[in-house]
């Protein structure tokens, strides 16, 4: 007789994705109304179904075996697929319109997977997207013309969720002399949005007190402009590390450290739809890898 195949436990793998995802397990179980020991004891259960180690620590972080980012493609999949599955049978498909609008750093960096997903997982729900700058997406969901926004936070604002805060850091091109302009003195070349521009006015702000003098040599409309100017080696600039190029590095000795700024999630009203409310906790799941941990 032929041995049965050994199954993997779905709560645990729900766990083990959980964690990744917040950077600590003790944040997963607070996430999954669970003790830390029960997710712990999960985690070591799937250890020991997979016969090897899947976690490792990093510092203060987690970082994933190669069994463990092999075990985490299925995961995530086997666990889409399971709560596809009972929706269905159950017959709980989700209906109706979301409207959507994203700061364009999660243009590229967070927004194409989880919608991609959301729309195969829930054809009946018709999806529409826009990405601009915070201003224009706040001034949508006060006319109702956005359902969902996820941007920057710089303060509390009504009627929005305050995911985490995310660490502003400098950026540039390897070619870029900021040594070269430190040490003669010059202006520092910034490359920044038009103004009103939270992280811009973050950056004047930083090197003001640092007593760096500063200049904009380039402006723009849009991310892809700033990372063009940025390969150009025009100057720097002051952003998160969401959607960073590989072809630009972070600046993180030189200058004066700029703090935090608040990813937040909007809604236009706070009604109870269940697509929204899925798809919001979506977001907040994808967002989790940007904040301070």
């Amino acid at each position: 007789m032929n041995k049965v195949p050994e199954s993997l436990d779905m709560d645990a793998l729900r766990s083990f994705v959980a964690g990744i995802d917040a950077g600590s397990f003790a944040l997963a179980a607070q996430h999954l109304c669970r003790s830390t020991s029960a997710v712990s004891a999960q985690l070591k259960k799937l250890e020991q179904q997979c016969g090897t180690a899947l976690v490792m620590k990093k510092g203060r972080h987690l970082q994933l075996t190669g069994s463990g980012e092999q075990l985490m493609s299925y995961a995530r999949r086997l666990l889409s697929l399971n709560d596809e599955t009972l929706r269905a049978v159950k017959g709980e498909a989700l209906q109706g319109e979301i409207r959507i609008g994203m700061q364009e750093d999660f243009g590229e960096a967070l927004m194409p997977a989880i919608l991609g997903a959301f729309n195969r997982q829930h054809p009946d729900v018709m999806l529409t997207a826009r990405v601009d700058r915070n201003l224009p997406l706040l001034t949508a969901l006060a006319r109702h013309e956005l359902d969902l926004a996820l941007l920057w936070q710089a303060e509390q604002q009504a009627g929005t969720h305050l995911i985490g805060q995310c660490p502003l850091v400098w950026i540039q091109h390897q070619a870029f002399d900021l040594a070269g302009y430190l040490q003669r003195g010059e202006p520092l070349p910034l490359v920044a949005f038009d103004a009103p521009c939270v992280m811009r006015s973050r950056a004047t702000e930083a090197l003001d007190k640092a007593g760096i003098p500063w200049r904009v040599v380039f402006t723009s409309h849009s991310l892809s402009g700033i990372w063009a100017a940025l390969q150009a080696g025009l100057g720097i600039t002051l952003r998160t590390r969401a959607g960073l190029p590989e072809t630009l590095m972070i600046e993180s000795h030189r200058l004066p450290l700029p703090g935090y700024l608040g990813i937040a999630l909007a809604r236009s009203d706070q009604g109870d739809d269940p697509a929204r409310a899925l798809l919001q906790h979506l977001i907040t799941k994808a967002a989790l890898p940007f904040i301070q941990r």
